[in-house]
């Protein structure tokens, strides 16, 4: 069914999901453009390593997975943090309402913060500092702009493991899949699971905190 214009007006979900979808995909576009180079060279190597970048891309989704868990664990069990992000509850409260918003989360929004915070920013800091800070700090940065602070430990580890698989392998793609694999699973995870009983789940782990910290 086609959505009258004027309902895509009045209707600021409709509205927030085809701003987001043209934005992304002008962002992409852009972003391509400046590295049509790179891209056109790497088609014409007779040594792409399309094995070596599936292997890492693999291995690099295991790590994030492994990284978030130890992450979620230590802002659980250590800082007192509830486990649950409001951002991506909210990214998939649109997803609901608008499936094709999950082009963003899971394709989209992937390959443009790898662009920009690996890419461009990471590499940028790397050029003047050793890893670990331009890992850090672009990783902070990574954080910052998702604006869910109370999680920003996750978001920075995330953004550090993405920054070692592009140094690693030297590509850029590796990366952008295991961060799209990473989406992806979350989506699956949250379309496959009653709302009611993340929010159980939840509570579940709230209360083995106050038990395991006696309350503090």
């Amino acid at each position: 069914m086609v959505v009258p214009f004027i309902e895509l007006i009045e209707n600021p979900q409709f509205f927030l999901v085809g701003w987001s979808l043209a934005t992304f995909a002008l962002a992409l576009i852009i972003s391509i453009y400046f590295l049509r180079d790179e891209i056109a060279a790497f088609f014409q190597s007779d040594q792409k390593n399309i094995g070596n970048i599936v292997l890492w891309s693999v291995l690099g989704s295991f790590l994030v997975i492994i990284t978030q868990w130890v992450a979620v664990t230590i802002e659980t069990f250590v800082f007192g943090i509830k486990p649950g992000s409001q951002n991506t509850m909210d990214l998939m409260n649109v997803a609901r309402q608008a499936p094709i918003f999950i082009v963003i989360i899971s394709v989209l929004g992937p390959i443009l913060e790898e662009l920009v915070f690996r890419k461009a920013i990471f590499g940028s800091l790397h050029k003047r500092m050793n890893f670990f800070f331009a890992a850090l700090l672009s990783g902070v940065i990574f954080a910052a702009v998702h604006q869910d602070f109370s999680h920003l430990l996750i978001y920075t580890a995330m953004g550090m493991v993405f920054a070692f698989l592009y140094v690693e392998t030297k590509r850029i793609i590796v990366p952008i899949i295991a961060h799209m694999a990473i989406n992806t699973f979350a989506v699956i995870v949250q379309f496959s699971v009653d709302p009611e009983q993340i929010e159980q789940q939840l509570k579940q782990l709230e209360q083995l905190q106050l038990i395991i910290t006696g309350g503090y």
